[in-house]
């Protein structure tokens, strides 16, 4: 297991549940509060709040892009459920621009709620297909120009990279994975490699041996790819810390949560906006303490 030797990066992230008039102060503060990442859920409706209001991904990292200046801004996590990667891509390449060369690419293969909105219903073995003919073909369509594919699930006829990105050649992938395959995407493909912890574990009292057990597990099994795969840099390694119980519940515990991810390698982690209710519920005040004591 390999350490990690610089400080830990911390995001924060925004549900996208909220009017423009009260979400603005909250991208703000990230920034202020000197956070090196902000991110939000990129899903039509999401299974953890599934009757409340949900704002546009794309539109909402558009806006934090013009009111700050500094934070790197992230979608947590884009599937190929709902999105054409021709489309993607188009959308990734003004964010880019809008936002001068911050935008972090989140990719997941994710559930079928946001496909089964739109009428498609996919197993998980087609997602996992999808999933692997998704981030190859996000690749091309944001370096190359004139790309020609006929696949499984994506048909592209003379699409291409025009603009560029502003970062090059793209704008980093951060690929979610806790299985093989997924993993060998960001190993390929990616920049950094996220992970909320074992499935079906939670890091509350009862689970957080087990859950950190988990992540470790994890970890290693992307140190084997890593190895076998011969990259010219090490991937940048997230985590959410949120799984099942908020890291932002007291100071003492998102610190401890933060220094166990460092302990196995991780280089970033991110938490939630702290919500009044479910899920996420915590005081902001911890967040804005867990700022001050990084300062």
């Amino acid at each position: 297991m390999r350490a990690s030797v610089l400080p830990m990066r911390i995001g924060v992230c925004i549900l996208p549940e909220h009017p423009w008039r009260e979400a603005e102060p909250l991208w703000r503060q990230v920034e202020e509060w000197g956070f090196e990442h902000a991110w939000t859920y990129d899903h039509l409706v999401w299974g953890g709040l599934p009757r409340a209001p949900w704002h546009s991904t794309v539109a909402t990292l558009a806006a934090a892009a013009v009111v700050t200046r500094r934070v790197r801004l992230g979608t947590f996590v884009a599937s190929p459920n709902f999105r054409h990667p021709a489309l993607l891509a188009k959308d990734v390449t003004t964010l880019d621009d809008l936002s001068d060369g911050r935008v972090l690419l989140g990719l997941g293969a994710g559930g079928d709620l946001d496909s089964r909105l739109l009428g498609d219903r996919h197993s998980r073995g087609e997602r996992t297909r999808r999933f692997e003919e998704f981030v190859p073909l996000l690749d091309r369509l944001l370096t190359e120009d004139d790309v020609e594919v006929e696949g499984e699930f994506f048909t592209v006829a003379g699409a291409g990279a025009r603009p560029r990105c502003v970062q090059q050649p793209r704008v980093p992938f951060v690929v979610a994975a806790n299985g093989p395959r997924a993993m060998r995407q960001a190993v390929a493909h990616g920049a950094g490699w996220l992970t909320t912890g074992p499935p079906d574990v939670r890091a509350d009292e009862d689970g957080r041996d087990a859950w950190w057990s988990g992540v470790r597990e994890l970890a290693a099994r992307v140190d084997e790819l890593e190895a076998q795969g011969r990259r010219d840099r090490p991937l940048d390694r997230y985590l959410s810390l949120d799984a099942g119980a908020p890291a932002l519940s007291s100071l003492d515990e998102a610190q401890d949560r933060i220094g166990r991810a460092q302990e196995l390698g991780f280089t970033d982690v991110v938490v939630h906006w702290p919500r009044s209710e479910p899920p996420y519920q915590a005081d902001v005040a911890v967040l804005e303490a867990l700022a001050g004591a990084r300062a």
